[in-house]
């Protein structure tokens, strides 16, 4: 499959492309995800000696999933596969490109999606709680974490936010999600609490003399990547006694799940978590179900 594609099939492709990019404004790494999906699917139809997008048919895709199966690629990879070519041919469809999209009558393979894991409320609590001897990190990282469980932010949100995001007076941040979607997120007192001691006492020492518009920096004055938080989180829950296997998304799960366990409408979870689907937040609906399922096996005299 490493053979060059036709004319036709990269033009249709990078046509997509710029579309998912200038009008749908998805994100870097979802266009990618798009690209790499129709890359494969193209590369696979041309082995099988098809030269037009026309020429594409149920029994086609068929043979394309068997060979992602054979390829050990797992039922929900090959969900967001099909959906991702589902998305293609109807574009092209309406780009008048092909007659017809093959895939409108191809079911997504179940991806058999498992609930996500969140924290407990004693977890959070040891989690957020800091040492008693605190240095100018470790109150910035008591920070990130404090926001982080306050607003349900992606890890990639948090930690490139600027500086004039966060505003404290009113107690909300405002954040460019994915799609350059802008959203506002309330937070608490605490959190509140803990941003302004970061930001007085903290942030000036990190720095040094040097400026940045971030609002969570590193010594060089830009903002951390991924990994690193990653590597903070994970130290910060070892430090605390929780033993699972922690993530950033984890705290983002338990905002959620937290907020809908104690009363929160799932309209309004959706809108914090920046959600485009109300479908996405409504997983977190079953997690809340297993816990009453638990609580009445629990308790009920028939359980």
């Amino acid at each position: 499959m490493s053979s060059q594609l036709s004319e036709q099939f990269s033009g249709a492709r990078d046509l997509f492309l710029h579309y998912l990019i200038s009008e749908r404004r998805l994100a870097e790494n979802s266009v990618k995800a798009y690209s790499a999906d129709v890359t494969l699917f193209l590369h696979f139809i041309r082995a099988h000696g098809k030269r037009q997008l026309n020429s594409v048919d149920v029994s086609l895709i068929h043979a394309f999933l068997e060979h992602c199966r054979q390829q050990s690629i797992s039922n929900r990879s090959n969900s967001r596969r099909v959906s991702a070519l589902k998305s293609f041919f109807s574009f092209l469809s309406r780009q008048k490109i092909v007659k017809h999209n093959p895939f409108a009558i191809v079911d997504l393979p179940k991806s058999g999606r498992t609930l996500p894991k969140a924290l407990t409320l004693d977890e959070v609590k040891r989690l957020l709680t800091p040492p008693e001897k605190l240095s100018p990190l470790i109150t910035r990282d008591n920070a990130m974490l404090f926001l982080l469980y306050s607003t349900g932010l992606r890890v990639s949100e948090l930690i490139k936010l600027p500086l004039a995001a966060c505003n404290l007076s009113a107690c909300f941040v405002r954040v460019l999600g994915k799609g350059n979607k802008e959203r506002l997120i309330p937070f608490g007192e605490q959190a509140k609490e803990k941003i302004e001691f970061y930001l007085e006492t903290a942030r000036p020492l990190i720095l040094k003399g040097k400026r940045s518009n971030y609002l969570f920096i590193t010594h060089h004055g830009k903002c951390m990547t991924r990994l690193r938080f990653w590597q903070i989180i994970r130290k910060t829950a070892q430090a605390a006694g929780i033993r699972k296997e922690i993530s950033p998304h984890m705290l983002r799960h338990s905002f959620a799940t937290h907020l809908l366990a104690h009363g929160a409408d799932l309209r309004s979870v959706q809108l914090m978590l920046g959600h485009a689907d109300i479908a996405t937040t409504q997983i977190y609906t079953h997690i809340d179900q297993e816990r009453l399922k638990k609580v009445h096996k629990q308790f009920h005299p028939r359980g």
